[in-house]
């Protein structure tokens, strides 16, 4: 499996859905950074905690997973070795006919290519290791990079721009600011009108109902990252950024700034003009950009917006084939619990971005 990202520090994931645990191996990360484990904590309850349940423990106890540290961590400080976190799997198999799924192939899985990669010997349990709960690992590991970026004043944040048909009002890609993020982050549904998220979930339970599922954008931003990080070319700061983000199951579409939108623009329209402001500072008056020019960071806030397809279980019979016999077939999935995945997708997306730019900074003067 193609699980470990590598530049200046190296992601390792491990484990399936249905196994006993899944975990992360984060190495390079620099020593003596302080781990505030109760904020740790705060951003995988976002991953976890469903928007589908009554917010109290009663009903979120099953959902408030949190991985056991094995090494890299010692009085709350990282010890530069590799920091290793697993989480159980106590959950047990489902009731579901996997000795089917090992050769039907259903809409929108990767069952059918997944069999042909593997030679049929790829674990298909809940999806295994394809799984989206493989991100609960991938968000331990955008925690631990989260804080270390916040005490250096960088703050990285993401919303639900959309579900459905259904829009919220995006941020200034000019004049985000921390506050702004803060707010958005510590929202059950993170979008910057609570009336729209209302409407989104409304429409995502009205989806459920009718046994369909849902997708929509997320855009994510970062603040106050300082011009002059990434590399050109192959090795750019939006490269790892996409490289990760599109290691989140569900993503199908990704565009920094105004993204496909500049391809109808004139070049007077998407180039950004520089001014110095007040405090002595090069920013750009518009961000059509994203605050990347060159694979490196320009100053201005880091934007970008991310595509999650629809939940592919779906409660429908779908046309499909049994590829062992190679006739036609109609498969029905059991009913999803989770209809939409946009929401959970938010924090898998923030880590990404934070992952990202604390691996570029490390190349960053007075950094460590």
């Amino acid at each position: 499996m193609a699980s470990i990202w590598n530049h200046r520090i190296s992601l390792s994931l491990f484990g399936e859905a249905e196994g006993p645990a899944i975990g992360v191996v984060l190495d390079n990360i620099p020593p003596g950074e302080y781990v505030d484990i109760t904020e740790l904590a705060r951003y995988m309850t976002r991953r976890t905690r469903s928007i589908f349940l009554p917010d109290d423990p009663a009903h979120q106890q099953e959902q408030l997973d949190f991985p056991q540290v094995l090494s890299g961590l010692i009085n709350d400080r990282t010890t530069g070795s590799p920091l290793c976190a697993f989480l159980n799997n106590p959950r047990g198999m489902q009731q579901v006919d996997y000795q089917q799924m090992s050769r039907v192939a259903r809409p929108g899985h990767a069952d059918y290519t997944g069999a042909l990669r593997y030679r049929g010997f790829a674990d298909v349990r809940n999806n295994g290791h394809l799984s989206e709960r493989m991100t609960i690992p991938l968000c331990f590991a955008g925690a631990v990079c989260q804080q270390i970026l916040q005490r250096r004043g960088i703050y990285v944040g993401a919303q639900i721009t959309s579900v459905h048909n259904i829009k919220d009002r995006a941020l200034s890609m000019t004049e985000v600011t921390k506050e702004e993020l803060l707010k958005i982050r510590n929202r059950r549904f993170p979008v910057n009108n609570p009336a729209q998220g209302k409407k989104m979930l409304a429409d995502i339970q009205n989806a459920a109902a009718g046994g369909e599922s849902l997708g929509g954008t997320i855009t994510c931003y970062a603040v106050n990252v300082p011009a002059g990080i990434g590399s050109p070319i192959f090795d750019g700061l939006e490269n790892s950024i996409a490289q990760l983000v599109f290691g989140i199951p569900g993503v199908r579409g990704l565009e920094f700034g105004d993204g496909f939108l500049t391809a109808k623009m004139t070049g007077s329209q998407c180039n950004d003009a520089f001014y110095v402001d007040d405090l002595g500072h090069v920013k750009t008056k518009t961000n059509h950009h994203g605050g990347i020019l060159g694979g490196i960071s320009s100053g201005m806030p880091i934007c970008f917006r991310v595509g999650i397809k629809p939940t592919a279980s779906i409660a429908k019979p779908q046309q499909t084939v049994d590829y062992s016999a190679m006739t036609n077939e109609v498969v029905q999935t059991a009913e999803t619990s989770n209809p939409c995945l946009v929401p959970e997708a938010v924090p898998s997306v923030e880590a990404a971005m934070n992952i990202a730019l604390v691996s570029h900074l490390l190349d960053y003067p007075n950094f460590v």
